[in-house]
């Protein structure tokens, strides 16, 4: 058995793709010491060079790349899928302050890029965020994951969807999340494992309600229809494989990061 350790998000586009894998639903030797958490530890844990393999955000990549080898498979990437940009409905003072999912996120990286004139950043974890806007915490904040989908039952409304920004400038897919395992991992296991997740996610497409209760162990939002538009968003055939157009996006982000 090949022991790793796996850092991956509770989110269900995570959990979609990795079930079989982690549920042992198709065959591997792998041996998995596998942990849930948010994505701004993810990305402080591979700066630490915590784990063998770990989902990141895009943006923090720049900043591990000699240490951490960047999988064809398990990408969050496509189009219409980006962060959104809220506030309080009916503000209309100047955002001078921002909530964020972490300081290595893209969500983070996009604010600034698009909205510089942004004066203090809050880090907070990403499923407080829609409440401290909210409640007057920070002026405005950026939603991930499943916030994205239910933050119009608030009394919040969009300011910018960062996503179509980006889109907008590049013509390309925004590029969310990767998958990276440490270079010191021998390339035949890195190769195998590479291919196994893209099998896992292959699995899932084609085998849609096997994950679903494993999914709901995890999420913030147990509603199938939410769920369902999360999964349907973050996980396509980038997830599969990057692919040429992929890594032109990847690259064009990274380029703007250095």
């Amino acid at each position: 058995m090949k022991k790793l350790s796996l850092h991956i998000s509770p989110c269900p586009n995570d959990t979609f793709a990795f079930d079989a894998i982690i549920n042992n639903r198709i065959a591997h030797d792998f041996e998995l010491q596998v942990e849930y958490k948010d994505i701004e530890e993810l990305n402080l844990g591979v700066l630490e060079g915590a784990p063998d393999i770990s989902k990141i955000s895009y943006s923090v990549y720049p900043k591990i790349a000699d240490r951490y080898f960047l999988l064809d498979s398990g990408s969050a990437l496509g189009r219409g899928n980006g962060q959104l940009l809220v506030r309080r409905k009916g503000d209309s003072g100047e955002i001078k302050t921002v909530a964020s999912p972490g300081v290595h996120t893209t969500a983070n990286a996009l604010l600034l890029r698009y909205f510089p004139q942004v004066e203090r950043v809050v880090p907070m974890l990403f499923s407080e965020i829609a409440q401290a806007v909210e409640s007057g915490v920070t002026d405005a904040g950026v939603l991930i994951h499943e916030g994205r989908f239910v933050y119009q039952r608030r009394n919040l409304e969009l300011v910018a969807d960062l996503g179509k920004l980006w889109e907008v400038e590049s013509n390309l897919p925004l590029p969310l999340g990767a998958i990276v395992i440490k270079r010191e991992v021998a390339e035949q296991i890195r190769v195998e494992f590479e291919r196994l997740l893209a099998d896992s996610v292959r699995f899932a497409f084609d085998n849609p309600t096997l994950s679903r209760q494993f999914i709901k162990q995890h999420a913030q939002e147990l509603e199938d229809e939410v769920i369902n538009q999360h999964i349907a968003l973050f996980v396509n055939q980038y997830t599969i494989s990057l692919g040429d157009e992929g890594r032109k996006a990847v690259e064009k982000l990274l380029e703007t990061e250095n």
